[in-house]
């Protein structure tokens, strides 16, 4: 169990990249003063550890209610995840986690943005909930869920930390620092979508690893 929350550790810490978002969150709170910044950070932690526990409790009856089994979410969740790890790699954002211009544009005009893009998509975005709902529908479903349940409460504490001194962190790590920091998310990452697709397959096509 314990090693298994490490792994739901690495991988939700790797698609949230707090560290790489620090650029994006100074830009979105530029001109709040320090309380109402940490404020802001606070309540969009909140809002996004809100989100991602309604998809970790009842994602096992989404998939009920759809059909859709876990091995095939496995299979799509990887895709999806290995696309987003793809883009951090070459250090770039993906617009399934980061808002697009337009949206980033709209959102520095809004009196809070604690909510959106904030708590999501920045926070508990897609692949954020696609990884989270993947790791807690492994085989021992309960087990799993507490791992995940266990590494998303330690990922949030530690994205608030992150976020509380995001103007410290922000004067101290230039954009090549930070852009070291995303591609090495992005590495991680990568290598879990693919073995979580991976497992995703050996389920859906039994014996398929071993032709």
């Amino acid at each position: 169990m314990i090693g298994y929350t490490i792994h739901a550790l690495v991988g939700i810490f790797a698609i949230m990249n707090p560290v790489g978002n620090v650029p994006i969150f100074l830009s979105l709170t530029e001109g709040y003063d320090i309380d109402k910044q940490r404020k802001t950070a606070r309540k969009a932690i909140f809002i996004a550890f809100l989100i991602i526990m309604i998809f970790l409790l009842l994602g096992h009856y989404i998939f009920q209610m759809f059909g859709i089994t876990v091995s095939a979410f496995r299979v799509v969740g990887g895709i999806l995840i290995f696309g987003i790890a793809y883009n951090l790699i070459q250090a770039k954002p993906s617009h399934a986690h980061v808002p697009h211009e337009d949206e980033h544009e709209d959102s520095v005009n809004k009196e809070d943005i604690s909510v959106t893009p904030l708590a999501t998509p920045l926070i508990a975005g897609p692949g954020t909930i696609a990884t989270v709902m993947a790791l807690a529908g492994g085989s021992n479903l309960l087990k799993d869920s507490i791992s995940v349940f266990i590494a998303v409460v330690i990922v949030m504490m530690g994205t608030y930390v992150i976020l509380y001194y995001s103007g410290f962190i922000g004067r101290h790590l230039g954009k090549t620092e930070m852009n070291v920091i995303t591609r090495l998310m992005g590495l991680l990452l990568a290598i879990i979508a693919v073995q979580m697709a991976v497992s995703g397959l050996d389920k859906l096509f039994p014996g398929w690893l071993h032709t």
